[in-house]
């Protein structure tokens, strides 16, 4: 009987006080029942059939089908029911197993007693502590079995032992050896994904040599295009994509160099440890090479909300779900991928069946707390990133020195500037706000912030400059309202060249960080002070410019608007009004836009009273003779010198060769809207009550699984650490050699990729809700092979592929079907290994097979990928329309490693063959067999084009049908033809063509199946 289904009159609870020994009673043996076995479903967050039991108060409301329980009456208590066992089996708990006899009789010895609960006491969920688990228990390398000599002889490499003993235990026999072209094919896609040629076949059929087997795995292993192969998987394990996906789904013009990075690294064979820590933290670790910054792609391969990371401020409610959210994803990635452990379910509650807390995933979201996912800069010469790093710090170092100055500064500023600016600020926007057109001037529209604009006005000749006053603009248009397109950053500069290439004197420097928005309020800067013209102090200039190095964010867009640009002379003139206004670009829609706009004086709220000139020019003198004074102070002059230099390492950077750029975890970025830098400072972390961020609780601190770190998951950091310093420590924990899950995790993927199923075949869970391992022996066998000898994913590769158990036949020969009928009937899903899996080849594989056969396979490697559809809209929300692209174009017939991959439309040609989403970490593909994949092979535009170019090709090197036919069928299947089959497809071609001939070629199922 279920609590969820029941229906149960509705009865009054009564709780009989019984005494402090029913209380001891409820703490000693109910709470822990309660709190193991029912609170993470039947909680106050998650009131599951609508009962909470985490409190008295949770028990006495009831669920939706009345009272839990009748005190003193456990046979009439629906609780007590839904628990008991009927039939031998329980309805709750509904995901665990029954409750033990002992535990149902300490509940109903509670409810007999009264169900006494003790006042205030609120029970939380348990915590798995339980770690009898395979995959946590300590990895050691088991021995290899016993085998008769017979089965011995059998075996290749120690892998077949293994295989042998639980073939034998299991009383199923292993089907003979495949033939040699069978086993070249399957090496060629397994290793490097490309099909063998004819010739190759041939020649390694013909070498007789006792090794010619091993040194062909030795060659493809060398192959530049094995980590072209290996790197498509790990891409799909990490959910690597080229666009951000969710609703704007922009493209990421910079995620490539991280793909390029781990194809290097596997055909490096580069040791896994290193592989694993730079991708977590090789800007720490690694910081001397290029790869350290590169790799970090790794931690922002995965989604990326454009929306509510830019549009959003993460100060609001739906900002803050933003970050929590992708911080989940970092970790789930870096946990899953490495590890192969499901810590996301510890997000909103404690993991329900393996060992990890809340408290832990929280303080794995502490490990990744500074970074996001943005375009970081990295120099590809090692000298130029040492120096670069050298200048970096220094820069630090002065910019913290200045802020501490400047804020002594301040301190020692008298309270009569504060009652100058006030006073100043009021008659500046004094006056009444006019119902005039004349907007001011209006930029082009950018699709980034990071666009230099500016405008600038000519005073006609060199005149004395006493301060620039600049007001930003006030569009009433869909109530847009003050401080429209005001930039973030700017800066404003003076000289006599219009070009402003000499003679540059500036006057305002704010792009160094973001200023705050000032609305409709006129903005004065005092150039210079009293004196006659050319005297000390005084700045002469022609023209002024006002440069926006940061645009402002419209809608979608972004753009630099001004409504007023004033140039005060030491007597009060307005030097601007009426001049010549120039612009980099400017939008000219009179009479609301125009550059003329700017000097026409004219703006919101603008003042007409002369009284209110004079005020306001009295204020500034009595101003600008303060700040002189101070000018002389002690702490300015210090800042000054660190100003000086500050600016000599900004020239030595700007001299240093251009950085690269790739999309990776960053500390520092430019600001794009309300999405923003953290500077490398960690976010507060707390954790979440049922992961609600308006529910946070204590702070995490970095750390990891508790459980599996054998002790406090908490890392032992200083106090004053970084937050490179975080990542470097999860980095050093997962690569450490007594974590089990790490070791195990890898060499059960290299396993999975070349039999179609792993050891264990839920690859990214090796906890209690996954797969347990077919083979738990070889595994761990293989784990401390790879641990321990070197670390190498190519030696790995050998001990599988080298096997007996990998050559083997996938379908049996005649004289074997009674044997494989009898292993049918024991393994049907060969889980053992009897034979080897027939598979089909993956999208790319089938792709790249079609293009090499076709002779238009380009095998250029590296760099930006290319886009096989046409972008439309690409500023505001792009539509990626593959049915626009042109097949024909050689661009896009690279390796389909370098395909530019998006995440929200994908390739609909690619998709029907299961090729991975790169929404989701996949880290088993699909295997499907539909019509639709019959159709698209046979219908595709690239298959026709393809089929066309094939027959094209044939056509140039043979004139008979015949032979072109033969020569068509080598290339496709690497072998000669049977009379019948040769015959056929003459009969065939005669009738539709050499081209059509070609696409039946390409559709056969033994140019489609690995073997």
């Amino acid at each position: 009987m279920s609590w969820h289904t029941a229906s149960v009159a509705l009865c009054c609870l009564v709780l009989f006080p019984t005494g402090s020994f029913a209380a001891d009673l409820f703490r000693d043996e109910v709470a822990p029942i309660l709190q193991s076995r029912c609170v993470s479903c039947h909680s106050d967050d998650e009131k599951s059939g609508g009962l909470s039991l985490q409190s008295a108060e949770g028990l006495k409301a009831g669920g939706d089908s009345g009272a839990a329980i009748v005190a003193g009456d456990p046979q009439s208590s629906p609780l007590i029911d839904a628990v008991t066992p009927e039939d031998g089996e329980a309805a709750m708990p509904q995901d665990g197993d029954p409750l033990s006899p002992d535990e149902l009789a300490v509940l109903r010895r509670w409810v007999a007693q009264g169900a006494k609960w003790p006042d205030g006491l609120i029970l939380e969920e348990a915590a798995v502590t339980d770690t009898d688990w395979w995959s946590l228990k300590p990895l050691m390398r088991p021995p290899l079995p016993t085998l008769s000599d017979e089965d011995a002889a059998w075996c290749r490499t120690p892998v077949d032992r293994f295989i042998r003993h639980q073939q034998r235990e299991r009383g199923l026999t292993s089907m003979g050896q495949a033939d040699r072209r069978t086993l070249i094919r399957r090496l060629y896609f397994d290793l490097i994904g490309l099909p063998p040629t004819y010739d190759e076949v041939e020649a390694f059929v013909a070498d007789t040599r006792p090794q010619a087997y091993e040194r062909l795995v030795d060659r493809l292993l060398a192959s530049p295009h094995y980590g072209e192969r290996w790197a498509r998987h790990w891409l799909d394990v990490v959910h690597y994509g080229d666009t951000h996906g969710y609703d704007k789904d922009k493209p990421r013009p910079n995620a490539w160099p991280y793909r390029d990075y781990v194809i290097r690294s596997f055909n490096e064979d580069k040791p896994y440890t290193q592989f694993v820590q730079e991708q977590i933290a090789g800007d720490v670790i690694a910081s001397d090479s290029p790869d350290g910054v590169i790799a970090t792609g790794f931690i922002a391969a995965g989604p990326w909300d454009f929306i509510s990371h830019v549009e959003v401020p993460e100060s609001k409610i739906d900002g803050q779900i933003a970050r929590h959210l992708d911080r989940d994803d970092m970790v789930r990635n870096t946990m899953e991928t490495f590890c192969s452990v499901t810590v996301g379910c510890a997000r909103c509650h404690n993991h329900k069946f393996d060992p990890i807390t809340q408290d832990d995933y929280y303080s794995l979201q502490a490990v990744f707390a500074a970074v996001d996912r943005a375009n970081r800069p990295y120099d590809l010469d090692s000298e130029a990133a040492r120096r670069r790093q050298e200048l970096l710090a220094q820069k630090g170092e002065l910019s913290s020195a200045r802020t501490a100055l400047e804020k002594r500064l301040r301190k020692e500023l008298d309270v009569s500037l504060d009652d100058l600016n006030h006073q100043i600020a009021e008659l500046e926007q004094a006056g009444q706000g006019h119902d005039r057109p004349e907007y001011g001037y209006h930029s082009q529209i950018e699709s980034r912030p990071d666009v230099e604009k500016w405008v600038q006005v000519d005073l006609g000749e060199s005149h004395s400059i006493e301060r620039i006053v600049y007001v930003a603009c006030h569009d009433t248009y869909n109530n847009i309202g003050a401080g429209f397109g005001f930039p973030p950053r700017y800066r404003i500069d003076v000289s006599d060249d219009p070009d402003f290439e000499s003679g540059v004197t500036t006057i305002l420097d704010r792009t160094g960080s973001d200023q705050p928005n000032p609305g409709a309020a006129p903005q004065t800067v005092i150039v210079s002070g009293p004196g006659e013209a050319g005297s000390e102090g005084v700045v002469s200039a022609r023209y002024v410019r006002i440069t926006a190095t940061e645009l402002a964010p419209r809608r979608n867009d972004y753009i630099f608007a001004l409504a007023e640009l004033m140039v005060v002379s030491p007597d009060g003139q307005n030097l601007a009004a009426g001049r010549t206004v120039i612009a980099r670009d400017s939008i000219e829609a009179p009479v609301r836009w125009r550059k003329s706009n700017l000097v026409d004086g004219y703006w919101y709220g603008a003042t007409r009273s002369e009284e209110n000139r004079t005020q306001l020019a009295d204020l500034y003198r009595q101003r600008q003779e303060l700040l002189a004074a101070l000018a002389e102070s002690e702490t300015q002059q210090k800042i000054d010198l660190v100003n000086e230099r500050l600016a000599g390492i900004e020239r030595q950077l700007k001299d240093l060769p251009a950085p690269s750029l790739v999309y990776a975890a960053a500390t520092e970025f430019q600001p794009q809207g309300n999405f923003k830098a953290t500077g490398g400072a960690p976010r507060e972390i707390r954790v979440l009550r049922r992961g609600n961020v308006l529910s946070p609780g204590e702070i995490a601190p970095p750390g990891t699984i508790a459980a599996i770190a054998g002790g406090s998951g908490h890392f032992d950091l200083p106090s004053n650490h970084t937050e490179g310093d975080r990542r470097a420590a999860l980095a050093r924990w997962i690569t450490d050699r007594n974590n089990p899950l790490t070791w195990r995790s890898i060499v059960n993927r290299i396993w999975l990729y070349h039999f179609g199923r792993g050891l264990v075949d839920t690859p990214n869970d090796f906890g209690r809700m996954g797969q347990e391992p077919t083979h738990p022996d070889l595994i761990d066998w293989l784990a401390c092979e790879f641990r321990d000898g070197g670390e190498s994913i190519k030696h790995l590769h050998r001990l599988i592929v080298c096997s007996a158990t990998y050559r083997q036949a996938s379908r049996p020969q005649p004289r074997d079907a009674d044997i494989a009928a009898a292993n049918e009937q024991i393994d049907g899903g060969n889980q053992y290994l009897w034979r080897m899996n027939p598979r089909r080849l993956e999208a790319e594989a089938i792709r790249d097979a079609v293009l090499q056969v076709s002779g238009r396979l380009d095998l250029k490697m590296y760099g930006p990928g290319f886009q096989d559809f046409v972008i439309e809209k690409p500023q505001h929300s792009p539509h990626y329309q593959y049915h626009l692209h042109d097949p024909t174009d050689s661009r896009t017939h690279r390796r389909a490693v370098y395909r530019f991959l998006v995440r929200s439309q994908q390739q609909p040609f690619m998709t029907t063959l299961d090729c991975a989403d790169p929404s989701m970490q996949v880290e088993k593909r699909n295997e499907t067999l539909t019509p639709q994949q019959a159709l698209a092979l046979m219908n595709n535009s690239l298959m026709v084009v393809m089929a066309e170019q094939f027959a094209e090709s044939v056509a140039g090197e043979q004139q008979a049908l015949p032979e072109q036919v033969r020569l068509a069928f080598r290339r496709t299947l690497s072998r000669d033809p049977q009379p019948q089959e040769l015959k056929a497809l003459i009969a065939y071609g005669e009738q539709h063509g050499l081209n059509n001939v070609c696409r039946v070629l390409l559709n056969l199922n033994e140019f489609v199946f690995v073997d």
